[in-house]
């Protein structure tokens, strides 16, 4: 009998261990507005003439690494579909949340009829930011996006035609995927998606939403670029 209070007693210890480890990970709880940690490099923008909305910016290669998220950045990642190029987007935000300490979520989307599902149950965790990785979830967002303009999206690897001021996309001339209305890119190859290029792409657009520089394109077009 002993012995069976001694193990309930130990597994209800384990239980308040557990549960005390996960509890800053509620996201139910207040949260402050992220901002970022270090600063962004000469040449990642010209501050005397910022990108338009929905223009595009072509950082100087490296000039972002000094920015980081705060610890605890609330993400939620959207994927779809299983290609090589998206398989790779989804390692390089995986790798780039565990060396930021970034609290990241996956959502993935269960075929084409979950697609704009998906996207509304990540808007209902409450993220900081959603980072979209696959270009089925182009034109979902594409409808989506204009009605939750207070939460930030960034979409690696493609972007949106129309993109409204909380849309970035980090682009190269072997992606651009635009949406199915204007097709695949002539230029599209999915050798491009490395794993250098995918790194510096979710650290660009990071950088560059934590630091207001929404609604445009980052063009990533050094396949070698700092990470």
């Amino acid at each position: 009998m002993r012995s069976l209070l001694r193990a309930a007693a130990a597994l209800a210890a384990a239980a308040a261990l557990v549960t005390g480890c996960s509890s800053g990970d509620d996201w139910s709880q207040p949260h402050p507005e992220p901002t970022a940690v270090g600063t962004l490099g000469p040449g990642f923008v010209d501050p005397s003439s910022p990108p338009i909305p929905e223009g595009t910016a072509t950082p100087r290669p490296g000039s972002w690494i000094g920015v980081h998220p705060p610890k605890d950045y609330r993400v939620v990642m959207l994927t779809s579909g299983d290609e090589r190029p998206t398989k790779k987007l989804v390692k390089a935000v995986q790798a780039w949340a565990g060396d930021e300490h970034v609290d990241l979520r996956t959502m993935t989307a269960d075929g084409p009829s979950d697609l704009v599902p998906s996207i509304t149950r990540a808007l209902d965790m409450g993220p900081d930011l959603i980072v979209s990785a696959g270009n089925d979830l182009v034109d979902p967002l594409a409808v989506v996006t204009p009605n939750h303009l207070s939460q930030q999206f960034l979409v690696v690897g493609a972007e949106l035609a129309e993109p409204t001021h909380n849309v970035t996309a980090v682009d190269w001339s072997g992606a651009s995927f635009r949406g199915e209305g204007l097709g695949m890119s002539s230029t599209y190859d999915p050798g491009s998606f490395s794993t250098e290029r995918c790194a510096a792409a979710i650290r660009a657009g990071v950088a560059s939403v934590l630091n207001d520089l929404t609604g445009i394109v980052i063009w990533l077009d050094d396949p070698s670029a700092p990470r």
